[in-house]
């Protein structure tokens, strides 16, 4: 799904042309901003809690599936992006992509590179949980970074698609050695002893 959003952007993309500076602006703050909206994403809509407001317990299939996710990391059916809530992330994203901006072309350029982006966390997401073994120091960064969130302590290193960038700005990539490895990274939220 995601993969046809980029193919489509792209080709819409080309067919507008109105190419200007701005387009090269895009990708670099989209680049820029994207660890911190992994971040974001994964603190505050992943690792969310489910909450009673009155008589209905909130608790959205992303944070559903990301608790499945930590239960049974090496599942793939659970690494990606479940296609039930891409079928909403992705008009929302043509949406502003669309009506956000100036020009119809910066829309679309800012939709490829969310494209491209979105293939890209899938890919290194995918990776990090499969059998693969890190060949270069930069991949080698964000796999152990990753790796750690799921099997060292939840509460820490949230970015996926960088070796913590986000993370040192918010202040969760301490040293691993400090950190005491967490009883609930695999059943996020249970009740942990002595609470």
């Amino acid at each position: 799904m995601i993969g046809a959003t980029l193919t489509a952007a792209l080709a819409a993309r080309i067919a507008v042309g109105d190419w200007q500076v701005t387009d090269a602006l895009v990708p670099a703050v989209m680049l820029a901003l994207f660890p911190f909206f992994e971040w974001l994403v994964h603190v505050v809509v992943l690792h969310w809690r489910p909450r009673r407001l009155g008589g209905v317990t909130v608790d959205s299939l992303l944070a559903r599936k990301h608790r499945e996710h930590h239960g049974d990391p090496r599942e793939v059916s659970l690494i990606f992006i479940p296609w039930q809530a891409l079928t909403w992330i992705l008009p929302v994203a043509g949406a502003v992509a669309l009506l956000a901006f100036p020009r119809i072309g910066l829309g679309l350029t800012f939709l490829v590179c969310l494209g491209a982006l979105g293939l890209g966390y899938e890919w290194c997401h995918y990776l990090i949980h499969s059998d693969y073994k890190p060949k270069t120091r930069f991949y080698r960064a964000i796999w152990r970074n990753h790796r750690q969130h799921h099997f060292k302590n939840e509460h820490y290193w949230f970015t996926v698609t960088s070796s913590g960038t986000a993370d040192r700005v918010l202040g969760t990539d301490p040293d691993p050695t400090a950190v005491a490895s967490s009883p609930t990274a695999k059943n996020l939220h249970a009740a942990t002893p002595g609470r």
